[in-house]
């Protein structure tokens, strides 16, 4: 008895040492383990593409170079028609900066008067706008910090995006020996369980990928259109495409989005404010009901707690990054969750029910 406890105690201490030095071998790779993160959801958003291209009898990493090369080519593309004059109106924005803060301060000043507040004095102690701004840009430095503390710097981000590319790029041309190789690691049966979950997890983390991305592009071309029909030509082109990158953060993007048009349309008038907190409202409005669960709900199937959750999460671990890599993984991690636990209980319960009734 005394022998049986003791190598049951010596098989826990083991697995307790071995636990604790994964932790740290994975904390020492965690660099390697956000780039793997984002070569599956690249991977799993081109690999519809490349299957297309593969239907139609190209070889496999053929298509997977065609399709490459065009969304490369077609993002530097793009980056070169719009990329100057983007640049320019961030760079004019940014100096005018405190100016609007000013103008802002000032909007709430004669606010506060309509409404009666007399006492200017202790709603400046109450609310300071230049505690505010100091507050939003470190809060914006540290989420910029956190996102590239992963990768090192700037520099090591953009290294760190390339060999994201070139490691998603082997992924789906070798998608069905890669496969193989992973599930034969497990036992029988859940080594056949898992294969028959990998098409299902691709299809969901890619789907939440490509209608985010579909409709943040879709969200930036009507919010550009639609700032210069409400006479903020001077910026529209650099707000539409803040408010369309943003927009890839479910939840909280739309809202960070809208931030920098509304201080912008405060000096123009009362009326054009209101015009474009319009815009904004209608097309928060339109992307909640119409596109979301059009090209992104109807694929991922997440309820949005858990959406939100995943933003939060991954926002507070690894910063920009990880509100826009974690969700589609939450949306993966879901396709397990319903199909290997979820469903078989499920079936168990309608089974054992009749039973229990006789």
């Amino acid at each position: 008895m005394s022998e049986q406890r003791k190598s049951i105690s010596l098989s826990d201490l083991f697995l307790i040492v071995a636990t604790f030095f994964v932790v740290v071998l994975l904390w020492q790779l965690r660099s390697l383990l956000v780039i793997l993160m984002i070569s599956v959801v690249l991977a799993s958003a081109i690999a519809p593409l490349v299957n297309a291209a593969e239907k139609i009898r190209l070889p496999r990493w053929l298509g997977v170079i065609i399709v490459y090369v065009s969304l490369i080519s077609g993002l530097i593309g793009a980056g070169l028609i719009i990329g100057p004059s983007v640049s320019e109106q961030i760079q004019r924005l940014a100096s005018k900066l405190p100016m609007y803060l000013d103008n802002l301060w000032n909007a709430a000043e004669n606010l506060a008067l309509r409404l009666g507040i007399t006492q200017i004095e202790s709603v400046e102690e109450f609310f300071d706008l230049q505690s505010v701004a100091n507050w939003l840009l470190r809060s914006s430095q540290q989420l910029l910090v956190r996102s590239f503390g992963f990768t090192r710097g700037f520099i090591g981000g953009v290294v760190n995006l390339i060999l994201s590319l070139v490691i998603s790029a082997y992924m789906v041309a070798g998608s069905k020996n890669l496969i193989q190789g992973l599930v034969s690691l497990f036992p029988q049966p859940w080594d056949q369980r898992l294969r028959e979950q990998v098409i299902p997890i691709a299809r969901r983390m890619g789907g939440y990928i490509q209608g985010r991305v579909l409709v943040s592009a879709i969200l930036g071309v009507v919010i550009t259109v639609g700032l210069r029909i409400l006479g903020l030509s001077e910026f529209a082109l650099a707000l539409g495409v803040i408010a369309g990158f943003t927009n890839l953060i479910p939840f909280v993007g739309p809202v960070l989005g809208a931030i920098p048009a509304l201080i912008v349309a405060i000096p123009q008038s009362d009326l054009t404010f209101l015009w474009v907190l319009l815009l904004f409202v209608i097309i928060q409005n339109v992307e909640t009901y119409v596109l979301d669960p059009l090209l992104v709900g109807s694929s991922v199937r997440v309820r949005p707690l858990y959406q939100l959750l995943a933003v939060l999460g991954g926002t507070q671990v690894l910063g920009i990054i990880g509100a826009v890599i974690v969700p589609p993984w939450v949306a993966g991690v879901g396709v397990l969750v319903e199909n290997l636990y979820l469903q078989p209980k499920l079936l168990s319960e309608e089974k054992s029910a009749p039973t229990a009734e006789s």
